[in-house]
């Protein structure tokens, strides 16, 4: 499907973690249809003011912000700026993650909290500060009938174990719950709130898992569908559940995964 290049014209988007791989697509794809867009990065500012310049070279609009989403003040600083710059928030896209991965006996405490700060505080203290201009602007028609839209990132491991990722996969499973609560709780308010959970993508973090012909065939007995998901498949999934086009759908989790969660190893009858 095609989008109309005006399909969120006048409308103000943060992605965080956009810096590289989902977010970046995400950032691009929101851009590409009109949104002015805010590239927020942790670390890799030189790459996040690159997705900058090329968004404004295509006659689109965004900036760069630099914050860590696990720490209050820098996410309520990241706020401030876009507020200054853009005027309000339309959207939001809580991307930022990260995996610190160890067996369950070996994990340390620092790896559990770094994973479960980013992954799940982060998207909560971003929802938070979201919600709050949301509720204080309301609804304006000419840009959406929607106050506000927020879009969680999070991962087929909300409902598939995963050995060996403990803090991963608890940090996405309390991410559906928190999701679902917050949109129990704003929905009244015309605010939608929903998650996209991706299956295998071909991003930098997971690249041992596909990028040798090995891992790849071994990857795919994994996804019924035989293809390895590419990271403009998240960015289109942002875009309409962005979009005006999702009005009736919130507290929802598309899973974008090519299969994955349906429980391929049974597709021979068990």
């Amino acid at each position: 499907m095609s989008y109309s290049p005006s399909l969120l014209k006048g409308q103000k988007a943060l992605v965080t973690g956009s810096s590289s791989g989902i977010g970046e697509s995400v950032a691009r794809q929101l851009a590409a249809v009109g949104a002015s867009v805010v590239i927020n990065y942790h670390s890799e500012k030189d790459e996040a003011h690159k997705i900058v310049d090329d968004i404004r070279s295509q006659g689109g609009t965004a900036i760069a912000i630099g914050a860590n989403v696990a720490h209050e003040d820098e996410v309520k600083a990241m706020f401030d700026q876009m507020f200054r710059e853009f005027g309000t928030i339309d959207i939001l896209v809580s991307n930022a993650g990260l995996q610190k991965d160890a067996p369950f006996l070996e994990m340390t405490l620092d790896q559990w909290n770094l994973v479960l700060d980013v992954n799940l505080t982060g998207q909560f203290l971003c929802a938070r500060e979201a919600a709050k201009e949301f509720m204080r602007r309301g609804v304006k028609p000419d840009v959406s009938c929607a106050a506000g839209k927020i879009i969680c990132m999070s991962s087929v491991h909300q409902v598939i174990p995963w050995a060996g990722h403990v803090n991963y996969a608890t940090s996405k499973g309390g991410i559906d719950l928190m999701m679902r609560s917050i949109a129990q709780e704003l929905a009244p308010h015309k605010i939608r709130v929903n998650s996209i959970a991706p299956g295998a993508i071909k991003t930098d973090i997971n690249k041992p898992a596909w990028d040798t012909p090995e891992a790849a065939a071994k990857l795919l007995t994994l996804i019924p569908s035989k293809r390895i998901g590419e990271p403009d498949d998240i960015g289109k999934a942002a875009v309409w559940l962005a979009s005006d086009d999702s009005d009736y759908v919130t507290g929802a989790t598309l899973f974008v995964d090519g299969g994955m969660t349906l429980y391929p190893g049974f597709a021979a009858g068990g």
